[in-house]
């Protein structure tokens, strides 16, 4: 991913799956494409991490603030970097 959105969710009452799921709504109604990848800090996963969320694919960045949502559309046949 090249450009994403960065998305602040402090509402840490809610389940990791739904903060997740605000701001892929958010994307695809701001910008008018489906998300696929979401990187998040590894203090943000909760303890049974999910490697997916939706089509979303959930990865970590130790350089993503803790409860922050780097969103966006990954590139085909390239992996993230940590």
């Amino acid at each position: 991913m090249r450009v994403g959105m960065l998305w602040f969710d402090g509402n840490r009452e809610l389940e990791f799956g739904a903060r997740i799921e605000r701001a892929s709504k958010f994307y695809s109604e701001k910008y008018g494409r489906q998300p696929n990848v979401c990187l998040v800090n590894p203090r943000t996963l909760p303890q049974e991490a999910p490697g997916h969320v939706g089509s979303l694919k959930i990865d970590t960045s130790s350089s993503v603030l803790p409860d922050h949502f780097y969103i966006g559309i990954g590139e085909r046949g390239r992996t993230l970097k940590k």
